[in-house]
């Protein structure tokens, strides 16, 4: 089962960095608000939750990144 992102709506100010960053255009701004609406696009990267600046979006499970 893919794991998607959480999106905390009444977090999201609508700032659109999240979809700066989603390679896979799985998030669209809807009435000032992020949303998923292509579940079948996120490949999990996480970079939206990477540059959400108020913490609206998270996974519910922890992604490491390793330096290599």
């Amino acid at each position: 089962m893919v794991e998607l992102p959480e999106v905390k709506v009444e977090l999201c100010d609508g700032c659109g960095l999240c979809l700066t960053v989603c390679d896979g255009e799985a998030l669209v701004i809807i009435d000032c608000k992020a949303c998923i609406i292509q579940d079948g696009w996120c490949d999990q990267c996480a970079l939206c939750e990477l540059v959400c600046p108020t913490g609206a979006i998270g996974f519910v499970y922890e992604i490491v990144f390793e330096e290599s």
